[in-house]
């Protein structure tokens, strides 16, 4: 379903949002993974950013749903 994030991405401010801060934990994280050595903290944060990616994804994921019922119910324009 392509089309819905598109056009999510375009109309729906929170869902907009949400992808950039899942983008930028997304960025965060690959420049931990390049590391040859992470410090504890560095651990901490890996594992956090994880943890939040997921809650970003599922959210995002709920807002597509909710999305696409609604097309499908034919209320969205």
């Amino acid at each position: 379903m392509l089309a819905s994030k598109d056009h999510l991405l375009a109309t729906n401010e929170t869902f907009r949002k949400l992808a950039q801060e899942h983008t930028q934990y997304e960025q965060r994280l690959s420049s931990l993974t390049h590391k040859r050595y992470l410090t504890d903290d560095e651990k901490l944060e890996e594992v956090r950013l994880k943890k939040l990616k997921l809650r970003l994804k599922d959210q995002m994921q709920s807002i597509e749903q909710q999305y696409r019922d609604h097309v499908e119910h034919g209320q969205v324009a």
